[in-house]
């Protein structure tokens, strides 16, 4: 019985978005390295495995250390911190690591105190303008090769390279226009660098992309990680159909406010994070509320969305035919806007199998 926030992950969901990824991976003859962060299970990451993935992406030497348990190549799509260099090598002992670098100085730390060898990519800002270097920055990415080409413990393994700007397009054409130039940034580094070494390879990856772009030549690598899940960014980025979204969270409603037309429910910030989108008909939404099926749920429930949270309240907006069909104790379901975030706050799954999973959780391991 469900009497507090929960988050509830529909298996088949789940295994058919890993399925089709896999599929496409192979379709378009790329590896698919995926990203763990989002479901960050050992469990989940079984399902992976299960369909042929050796390979994996993490964002922290800590959720590297977790799955490394499971899996021997690992990707931490972070810049090192290199403050962490014990954990560098306690893990590179034991399993394929792999390690972003973007400047001369972690090069030469690396380089430096590494007891063990690892491959590195040098992170390139392919238009996501968070962090790497500028793929025209040829001075920054000779120093780094010329540092570590004698190296007896980096290995250069190619460049590295996230799309993130395609959170902001708006439908299949933005997508594809976005993965377009970000894939020829790295492509063309990979022209000028392939004849001196002819192993590097290209690692590109965001989800929306991922599911929807159908040009990948010259890329080696893919690195979604979202699309186990997807959510309601993703749903209004067009990377996905809601039949698609695998998680939802399941929330009390503890007070009605008819004359407001409003459902508080338990579930706030502390269980959704506070990622939303905008909607040019109802404004901010910080979830999308669903139909219940069984022990699943269905349809999309019109006009029915979170339109506030706090801590721990959630502030549900109902149409007004819709506001007398709930009660006080009822359980809505409720799709997240963000499903990494969501998760990573939760920590456990309920699988509409009635099973309990559990995820990495930093403090504890």
């Amino acid at each position: 019985m469900i009497i507090k926030p929960t988050l509830i992950l529909d298996v088949e969901k789940c295994k058919t978005n890993i399925a089709k990824m896999y599929a496409r991976a192979q379709k378009y003859n790329v590896t698919l390295r995926p990203h763990f962060k989002t479901h960050q299970s050992l469990e989940i990451g079984r399902w992976f495995k299960d369909i042929g993935v050796v390979k994996i992406t993490v964002s922290s030497l800590e959720m590297a250390e977790y799955f490394s348990t499971d899996w021997n190549d690992i990707t931490v799509a972070f810049p090192v911190n290199i403050l962490e260099i014990e954990t560098i090598n306690t893990l590179a002992e034991k399993v394929q690591l792999n390690v972003l670098i973007e400047s001369k100085e972690t090069a030469q730390f690396l380089n430096k105190n590494l007891k063990y060898k690892i491959n590195f990519f040098i992170k390139i800002n392919i238009g996501n303008n968070r962090t790497g270097l500028a793929y025209s920055d040829a001075e920054s990415i000779e120093n780094i090769l010329e540092l570590t080409k004698d190296s007896a413990v980096l290995n250069f393994k190619g460049f590295l390279g996230h799309a993130g700007q395609t959170y902001a397009c708006k439908g299949e054409s933005e997508i594809i226009e976005a993965h377009k130039k970000s894939k020829s940034k790295l492509v063309r580094l990979k022209d000028i660098f392939k004849t001196r070494y002819p192993d590097l390879i290209l690692s590109y990856g965001d989800t929306p992309s991922c599911s929807i772009a159908e040009d990948f030549l010259g890329i080696d690598e893919i690195r979604p990680g979202n699309f186990v899940f997807y959510d309601v960014m993703q749903l209004q980025i067009g990377a996905c159909n809601v039949e698609d979204i695998a998680v939802a969270m399941a929330c009390p409603i503890v007070a009605i406010h008819e004359s407001r037309n409003e459902i508080v429910i338990y579930g706030g910030g502390i269980h959704f994070s506070k990622e939303r989108i905008e909607d040019s008909q109802y404004g901010t939404i910080y979830g999308l509320i669903v139909q219940k099926d069984g022990n699943a749920w269905g349809n999309l429930i019109p006009g029915m969305y979170i339109k506030g949270l706090s801590q721990e309240h959630g502030i549900i907006k109902v149409p007004k035919s819709e506001i007398n069909n709930y009660s006080i104790g009822d359980v809505l379901l409720v799709l997240p806007v963000h499903s990494c975030m969501t998760a990573n706050l939760m920590k456990t799954y309920l699988t509409t199998k009635n099973d309990i999973i559990k995820m990495f959780d930093h403090l504890n391991n």
